[in-house]
């Protein structure tokens, strides 16, 4: 049985990123979607990651588990989006080809 500590990425979700610059409203509208695309890329990975079989299960087995596993991932997909690094890289690619 996999258990799975997420307590530490959640306690250093107050961690932000020195490199990017925010000038504008635009570049501020830019980091929102980069940071949304990172939170999907995120969920997509937990989605993967986090399938349970039904001796270790999170949420117990009924007609709802599905929906509450899908919002558990989003909750921490959203706390743990801008961290990663992947938003940073895109934003900064972004603004230089743009």
């Amino acid at each position: 049985m996999l258990n799975v500590d997420n307590s530490l990425a959640l306690m250093n979700s107050s961690f932000k990123p020195n490199d990017i610059k925010i000038q504008s409203e635009n570049d501020l509208l830019l980091k929102e979607q980069t940071d949304k695309f990172e939170a999907f890329f995120i969920k997509k990975i937990l989605d993967i990651s986090l399938t349970q079989d039904d001796s270790s299960k999170l949420f117990g087995k009924d007609a709802g588990d599905k929906i509450y596993n899908s919002m558990y991932n989003d909750a921490l997909s959203d706390s743990m989006s801008g961290k990663f690094g992947f938003s940073e890289l895109l934003f900064n690619y972004l603004k230089e080809n743009n």
